[in-house]
């Protein structure tokens, strides 16, 4: 009897571990895959969220600047919208791709990493978002909002046209050739993509804006009713856009083997 009761132990210990590693390893059908579709609501809130921050960053800084003599530098005005950015893509990249710019949705677009048909809902968020942080700094600095307008500065605007261009196009081959290598770069992308933000408003913010965004101009100007320079910085991060793919494409190819780089422009959920 004494070894019927062994053996009857020794079977209630076998069938008990299955279910003690059910509960470490829970049913994978539970859990989100990481092919998952976040839906538009997610997605769009997520652009509206991260442009909103950049505009706020961005214009809000220059807008303090202005209302404090200038007690926040060049310097920081150039460096804390690449910082944002940088936070931005890690903290919520992975729900839409963390474009924040319609000349990133372009460039993914024409690299065809996104549908075309998602490239108007885009930038209807990212404008949402940069009108919604001017709107706010309007509401808070009142005609100061003035400061945080795109404009030529120490240049004509036929120049500032060709430096948001070539600016433009420098980020895109940063932000599209990290896509491209995403399976190496994962989301330390959003070092490289903060760090090129930053040294180019270091070299171009005191010529004219360093926008490289058509959101981050467009919304502060609507808000300001300074319409007279967008064209400005929509013209030439669109410009830079087109160079950008066609240099990526050069270098990289068009091809996203994996599907790595598709899932860095769309986000996984």
């Amino acid at each position: 009897m004494l070894l019927a009761v062994r053996r009857d132990a020794r079977r209630g210990r076998a069938t008990m571990a299955p279910s003690v590693g059910s509960m470490a390893n829970p049913d994978p059908s539970r859990r989100r895959t990481p092919d998952e579709d976040p839906g538009w609501a997610r997605r769009l809130t997520a652009e509206i969220v991260g442009t909103f921050a950049l505009v706020f960053a961005a214009a809000g800084s220059d807008v303090v600047a202005q209302v404090t003599s200038g007690q926040v530098g060049e310097a920081a005005r150039a460096v804390a919208p690449g910082l944002v950015v940088a936070a931005m893509i890690y903290s919520i990249g992975d729900t839409s791709g963390a474009h924040f710019n319609p000349a990133v949705t372009l460039a993914f677009g024409l690299k065809r990493l996104i549908p075309g048909g998602w490239i108007p809902a885009y930038w209807a968020a990212q404008i949402v978002g940069a009108i919604l942080a001017a709107g706010v700094l309007r509401a808070m600095f009142g005609d100061a909002i003035a400061a945080g307008v795109s404009a030529p500065k120490a240049i004509a605007p036929a120049g500032a046209l060709v430096i948001e261009a070539i600016l433009t196009a420098l980020l895109l081959v940063v932000i599209a050739g990290t896509a491209d290598r995403y399976r190496v770069v994962g989301p330390n992308a959003a070092l490289a993509v903060g760090a090129t933000i930053a040294a180019c408003g270091l070299v171009a913010l005191p010529l004219e804006g360093a926008s490289m965004n058509p959101a981050r101009s467009l919304g502060p100007a609507i808000v300001a009713g300074h319409l007279a320079d967008v064209w400005i910085y929509i013209a030439g991060p669109v410009l830079g856009a087109i160079v950008a793919v066609a240099l990526t494409t050069f270098l990289h190819g068009r091809v996203d083997g994996d599907g790595k780089a598709t899932e860095a422009a769309r986000g996984t959920g």
